[in-house]
């Protein structure tokens, strides 16, 4: 057992990260509410020094110690480089941060992550911090967001594997990928698959295939095949759409005793866990329908 970790309890939470824009600061508080419902303490630690309009209260903020303006305007630093240097800062300043953690001891905690990309694939810093936390006693699960439009176009839906397969390897933390805006996904586009053909990540032969059809892709088919190859031979990413249980699972959260199963907490998560349900159940019978309409057709063509 970590050193120090004897006399507290073991404490739970969810690192959020992900692309700026993917909707990490709107999760951990539309999360935070969630389990404040189930009767669940929750509390939201800020670890985005360039996020200074958070959408919602947080009871920790890094900004205390560090931000980014302040970086860029004493070492003349750009965005990049400041955020690269706030994360190195923090993880030399570690027992600043475990003060601040000791006073929220007890509490689920949604730890809501800068959206730097570069930070989960290769930066040490940020993964060192988590490493940190769970020596402290922290069983952590990531939750990776990422845009659901990004099902619309082959090309960037592969880039989006390769990159989660990248930060699903580098964080060394249980991981769930989940899509984010399913309300907006068709909104750049229609799925050329089911919507089960993304979040199963299945044969994804067919996606290159349908990217050949495109003149520019074409000529990048075997690199396309490549890339696919890599993914499908560590057979690790995988999608959900936004759904509490799935992250309770990873962090081991829901095989303990520290909330109480009743009745009530329970019915309430099985029908509030998934925020995104009615639209992600729309555009999977969308796509069914449209599905089984193309098979009438074919038999009434025979």
């Amino acid at each position: 057992m970590a050193e120090g970790s004897q006399a507290s309890p073991v404490a739970f939470g969810q690192v959020v990260i992900g692309p700026p824009g993917s909707g990490k600061s709107t999760y951990c508080q539309a999360m935070g509410a969630f389990l404040a419902r189930l009767g669940r303490r929750a509390a939201v630690v800020n670890l985005d020094p360039a996020n200074e309009a958070l959408p919602g209260p947080c009871a920790l903020h890094i900004g205390e110690l560090v931000t980014l303006a302040d970086v860029m305007g004493s070492l003349g630093l750009g965005p990049n480089g400041g955020l690269l240097y706030c994360m190195e800062y923090l993880e030399a300043n570690a027992d600043w941060l475990r003060e601040r953690l000791r006073a929220l001891r007890g509490r689920y905690l949604l730890f809501d992550c800068p959206g730097q990309l570069e930070l989960y694939t290769h930066h040490r810093a940020l993964r060192n911090v988590f490493a940190q936390l769970a020596k402290w006693g922290f069983r952590l699960a990531a939750v990776h967001l990422v845009d659901s439009h990004y099902c619309t176009d082959p090309g960037k839906f592969i880039s989006v594997l390769c990159t989660s397969l990248s930060t699903m390897l580098h964080v060394e933390l249980p991981h769930v990928n989940v899509l984010s805006k399913m309300d907006l996904i068709e909104h750049y586009g229609k799925l050329a698959f089911n919507l089960d053909y993304y979040t199963e990540v299945l044969d994804l032969s067919y996606l290159v295939d349908h990217l050949a059809s495109d003149p520019f892709f074409r000529n990048f088919r075997r690199l396309n095949e490549k890339l696919v190859e890599v993914i499908e031979d560590y057979s690790l990413v995988s999608f959900v759409p936004l759904n509490v249980q799935a992250v309770d699972k990873a962090n081991g959260y829901s095989f303990g005793d520290r909330e109480q199963r009743s009745l009530e907490a329970l019915m309430s998560a099985a029908v509030g866990a998934d925020f995104h349900f009615s639209s992600t159940l729309a555009v999977q019978e969308k796509y069914v329908q449209s599905q089984d309409k193309a098979v009438e057709e074919e038999l009434m063509d025979l």
